[in-house]
């Protein structure tokens, strides 16, 4: 079995065969410590704390230019996106102190660490898109029943628009940033930015329809964003709750399972798990090895499987590989002492 606790980070480099892949092994520089892994996740981590105060600093610049025409327009649909521009700055909170606590190490408590506080946070985010959903349904209702003038409508659609631009920038830069670190939760959040920004769209459609005399312009465009945002929610919540139910792509286990059936001395490969640890992967497998190895070429072939998936998987930064002696015909099964344990 491979020790558990040297484990580094690579790229997703597939390792090419035989004496190319021994010959490129040596000639490419890269680091085999803890130290390096470690490095990595603070990284990844740091980067996403950049990715939010960067958020948070252009949409509450945001809706400081709305709250300003907001004051001297009176109009409630800018001032409502105001407010939901400043809930969506304000969910940078709770994923930053995800962000800061999964930084932490390990302890006799928490022995995975603190990675699951991202998941605690999409699910803080998953609820506020929820609710934004629910207000601005409620609010196109209320128009609807109880139509009302708009003022000063070129500063209004400048403001609807620069909501909808501030919006879809930082959209656009949590969602990059948070695929390229693993962060599920950083994800949902820029599709919460998205959300807002269809908000900004229907205050500007609304008032263009309310300057030509139609006032339930504002309100129809208010239901079909409400939609809009629902049909964001639903995306936002399955990848979260997926998540939560440590889903990986199916595509990372076809191709782990392919690059430890490559590594010599292996001769099958049993049960491969992975699971995210915040926007981290772990995986655990069982490989069957020749039966007649010495604990030594065993675990020597287990640290070249565990090397060889920390090569071929994106953001695989721990593996504990278990060996299996290949089975001889008449043997017992090694593992029927388990049996019993097993979950019915």
């Amino acid at each position: 079995m491979s020790d558990p606790h040297r484990h580094h980070p690579h790229d997703g480099h597939r390792p090419p065969a035989g004496r190319w892949r021994r010959l490129t092994h040596r000639l490419t520089p890269h680091s085999h410590e803890s130290a390096a892994k470690v490095d990595s996740a603070l990284e990844s981590s740091a980067r996403g704390l950049r990715a939010l105060w960067v958020s948070l600093a252009v949409l509450g610049a945001t809706a400081i230019v709305q709250a300003a025409v907001v004051a001297v327009s009176g109009s409630v649909a800018l001032l409502g996106d105001t407010v939901h521009n400043t809930a969506d700055a304000l969910t940078a909170v709770p994923l930053g102190i995800a962000f800061v606590l999964g930084r932490r190490a390990a302890t006799r408590r928490f022995t995975y660490g603190y990675g699951r506080a991202e998941d605690l946070a999409g699910i803080v985010i998953v609820l506020t898109i929820a609710a934004s959903a629910v207000l601005a349904g409620w609010t196109a209702v209320d128009r609807l029943l109880d139509p009302r003038p708009v003022t000063h409508v070129p500063a209004v659609a400048l403001a609807a628009l620069t909501g909808f631009a501030g919006n879809e920038w930082v959209a656009r830069y949590r969602i990059r940033v948070g695929r390229e670190i693993g962060s599920a939760a950083l994800v949902a959040d820029g599709l919460h930015a998205r959300t807002d920004g269809y908000t900004s769209l229907a205050v500007l459609l609304g008032a263009g329809g309310a300057a030509l005399g139609w006032r339930l312009a504002d309100p129809l465009v208010g239901l079909a964003i409400t939609a809009a945002i629902a049909l964001v929610l639903r995306d936002a919540a399955r990848e979260v709750f997926r998540r939560l139910m440590d889903a990986v792509d199916p595509v990372l286990v076809d191709r782990a399972e392919r690059v430890l059936r490559e590594v010599p001395g292996v001769r099958g490969v049993g049960e491969l798990r992975l699971r995210w640890v915040g926007h981290r992967l772990r995986a655990e497998v069982a490989l069957v090895v020749d039966g007649e190895a010495t604990v030594r070429r065993a675990h020597a072939i287990a640290v070249e499987a565990e090397h060889a998936l920390l090569h071929a998987v994106p953001r695989l930064t721990a593996a504990l590989v278990h060996a299996d002696p290949a089975p001889v015909p008449g043997e017992a099964d090694p593992h029927l002492a388990l049996a019993h344990h097993a979950p019915g």
